[in-house]
């Protein structure tokens, strides 16, 4: 518990009507814990529950020690959304400075987060005529601002080529080993490898938590994806 960033217990949510995740009890602690699973299992939905901006209809979600969504979280948590939080006729610093200043930041913690995820170079690039990965840093510098103790990213890898995705892993590692928690969702299992700790999800349950090799020894497994398959397949059966 002590270790703990992200502590749920009995979450309920219910959207249009459907039951997107129903009891679930989790822990999440520093490094980077990539959570995994096919589109529509209902990643986005309990990242938008730690984050405090889903409405829920049970249980309990606590964040660095705190209710989620409360005040004293709001420049502890870096959120990156799968659709673009930029933009794109500014220039990366201009973007940068004007959402420090939403978050009453100085002006000094514009560059920070620019120097933070190697955007340095193009601090005077408008964001619309950047590659896929370099817009995808923009949004991760926002989300850094104000240095936060738990940065949370949903599917920020998606459509970038494997030089791109590989490039972005990286820089996750680089950022939880300020001290960072990062939590990053992904429908693509051979990114698994690159966390720390793993959660995969499917219909709104987490049917595994644990290191990749944890996972894969489980299911006696060579990959993630043949694991996961296993644990569904485990599951069906019961």
């Amino acid at each position: 518990m002590m270790n703990s960033v992200v502590e749920i217990a009995g979450l309920r949510v219910v959207r249009g009507g459907t039951t997107v995740i129903d009891g679930l009890d989790l822990s999440v602690g520093a490094g980077v814990t990539g959570l995994l699973g096919p589109s529509g299992c209902g990643k986005s939905t309990l990242l938008r529950s730690i984050v405090g901006v889903q409405r829920v209809a049970a249980g309990d979600v606590t964040v660095l020690g705190e209710a989620a969504g409360s005040a004293p979280l709001r420049d502890r948590i870096g959120y990156q959304t799968q659709s673009s939080s930029v933009y794109d006729d500014l220039t990366v610093l201009e973007n940068l400075r004007f959402f420090a200043r939403v978050l009453g930041l100085p002006t000094a913690a514009a560059e920070d987060a620019l120097a933070s995820v190697d955007l340095s170079s193009h601090r005077d690039a408008v964001v619309g005529r950047l590659s896929g990965g370099q817009r995808s840093r923009v949004g991760l510098a926002v989300a850094l601002l104000g240095s936060p103790a738990l940065l949370v990213l949903d599917e920020p890898t998606v459509g970038l080529d494997p030089v791109l995705r590989r490039d972005l892993w990286a820089l996750f590692h680089r950022i939880a080993e300020a001290g960072t928690a990062v939590l990053v969702s992904s429908h693509v299992m051979d990114e698994a490898e690159r966390c720390d700790t793993l959660l995969l999800m499917r219909e709104g349950r987490i049917i595994a938590h644990g290191t990749p090799t944890e996972i894969k020894e489980s299911q006696g497994a060579d990959d993630i994806e043949s694991a996961f398959l296993a644990l569904v397949e485990h599951g069906d059966a019961a």
